[in-house]
């Protein structure tokens, strides 16, 4: 294992309060980010970039709620929903990412997300958005040759990474701190 690794490593059992911050921290920057794409740029998000945004406040939420404690229960916690959050944004933007390399033959904008919602009940609208639309399968923004879905499932994958590997380490810790040893590596 290398140095940087292993500090890396030694950084989640240390201070995981602060790996929680971190997220919370990055995860808000990006929400920010975004907002200003939308007022400032002037590009309008898709549905699925709405449903993106909601699992990315989700997930500075519980980053946050998990950062604001001591408990390594509530860690593990946090890291565990994190994970999840976080696969639900990526399965979202490589949704997205697939309808931008493979666009549909008719490209006819669909309703918006909120018109999606207080039109139809919600067990239709979901798999509406899934499904995208016109506007779903538009680029309006690169950034080194990604597309911002592109780049939303790279940053979902980070976050679900750092929550793997927290809720791996918390979990460790939580055995050491009961007395169950680790296993010896022979």
């Amino acid at each position: 294992m290398s140095v940087l690794t292993g500090n890396v490593l030694n950084w989640f059992d240390r201070a995981p309060r602060s790996v929680l911050g971190a997220v919370a921290g990055v995860s808000v920057a990006l929400l920010a980010f975004g907002l200003v794409l939308q007022h400032v740029v002037g590009l309008e998000p898709c549905p699925m970039c709405i449903v993106q945004r909601y699992a990315l406040v989700l997930i500075a939420v519980v980053a946050a709620a998990g950062a604001a404690t001591r408990s390594t229960r509530a860690h593990v916690a946090s890291s565990a929903l994190m994970v999840l959050l976080a696969g639900f944004g990526a399965f979202v933007a490589a949704r997205q990412s697939w309808l931008q390399w493979n666009p549909p033959e008719i490209s006819a904008c669909g309703r918006d997300f909120y018109g999606m919602i207080e039109t139809f009940p919600l067990q239709r609208a979901i798999p509406m958005i899934f499904r995208g639309s016109g506007d779903c399968a538009k680029i309006d923004w690169t950034f080194l040759g990604g597309s911002i879905a592109n780049w939303s499932f790279v940053w979902f994958l980070v976050f679900g990474i750092v929550g793997l590997v927290l809720l791996a380490r918390q979990l460790r810790r939580r055995r050491e701190d009961r007395g169950v040893s680790a296993p010896m590596a022979a």
